[in-house]
């Protein structure tokens, strides 16, 4: 799995501030994505062992990050590699959340067992793909109306998509 970028403190990309980790690799190829460059999977470099732990130790030593935000590309294509390094991330932050970004529809996800086992591991997914007929810089955390912010344990639990709130609501 390759990596394209790296942001160690972030307010845009989901609740609070957020280690971002932008895995290569996107086939949706959205019109008007903010990032083509990333739909390569060779974009970027290899993301290494050694690298992963360097974020991992850096987001653990930063009292100040809420958590981890997946972007892309789209994690969910790299989904089998992505799953080992969010479970030692969250083993390493357990008071952290993970949040993930994907051009898949959340009924997408649950049906391929990787996705949903990377989705088991995310507290909440924006989900489906950038449409720039819809877009609406007004949303939080995404970029047009079709997309959601989904509660990954209460939708699993409901058996459809409950979005998210936010704790101060």
């Amino acid at each position: 799995m390759n990596w394209c970028g790296y942001i160690p403190e972030s307010l845009n990309e989901g609740s609070g501030l957020r280690a971002v980790v932008f895995i290569s690799g996107c086939r949706h190829a959205c019109p008007g994505c903010f990032n083509p460059a990333s739909w390569s999977f060779r974009a970027g470099e290899l993301f290494t062992l050694e690298q992963q732990q360097s974020v991992i130790r850096e987001a653990a030593a930063n009292a100040l990050l809420d958590g981890l935000t997946l972007c892309g590309g789209d994690p969910f294509f790299s989904a089998a590699d992505c799953i080992p390094f969010v479970q030692t991330y969250r083993a390493a932050c357990p008071t952290h959340t993970v949040w993930a970004y994907t051009g898949f529809t959340f009924g997408e996800l649950i049906c391929d067992p990787s996705m949903l086992e990377l989705a088991r591991l995310c507290n909440v997914i924006i989900d489906g793909p950038f449409v720039a007929e819809e877009r609406d810089v007004s949303l939080p955390f995404r970029g047009s109306r079709n997309q959601r912010l989904v509660d990954v344990r209460k939708s699993l639990e409901a058996g459809h998509v409950i979005d998210w709130q936010p704790a101060y609501l």
